[in-house]
């Protein structure tokens, strides 16, 4: 991994408008994007997920982001979610999470996470399971990102969205890079 290049993660609870930001600021600073690689295998799964599949999605999103990081050619990438994403919904859905992803969580640092808020409307997708508990998923989030000692914004606005997600990467970069 090339430790130069700073990593920029969009995460958040679903239908927050993740993938949309993800490739708007990547298109704004002309720079890479890694997509979020559980959308493609969830939308090709045929039965429950299982725990496998979580660890299959884990290093699936690895390696994504690996292929994306040897290409950059900025100071920076973006990261629709990361594998974080696994430990989240392995704990809601099948109670626990894999030990790899537990033990790869800390060595894994992101520079940034844009934390999107639950401010948008619901939209329905096929892949999204709990627009009643969007609460509840924001608040795991924040307790995660805590927990990893994380560098982190939380974007908001209806409006102002992007705006609001560039002034943040902004503020970042004018620090780091």
């Amino acid at each position: 991994m090339n430790k130069a290049i700073k990593k920029i993660a969009v995460v958040g609870p679903e239908s927050t408008g993740k993938s949309t930001i993800t490739q708007q600021l990547a298109r704004h600073y002309q720079t890479a994007w890694v997509p979020e690689y559980a959308r493609y295998y969830c939308a090709a799964l045929t039965a429950d997920c299982t725990l496998q599949d979580e660890i299959n999605m884990f290093h699936g999103q690895i390696a994504l982001e690996e292929s994306v990081l040897a290409n950059a050619e900025k100071g920076f990438i973006f990261c629709d979610t990361t594998f974080l994403t696994v430990k989240i919904w392995s704990d809601q859905m099948l109670g626990q999470t894999p030990q790899m992803v537990l033990d790869a969580l800390p060595k894994r640092p992101y520079d940034l996470y844009l934390l999107m808020d639950i401010d948008l409307p619901w939209q329905e997708d096929p892949l999204r399971d709990f627009p009643h508990l969007r609460e509840h998923f924001m608040g795991i989030w924040h307790h995660e990102l805590r927990a990893l000692g994380a560098n982190y914004v939380v974007v908001n606005g209806l409006e102002n969205r992007f705006k609001n997600a560039v002034k943040a990467v902004e503020d970042f970069l004018i620090k780091e890079i």
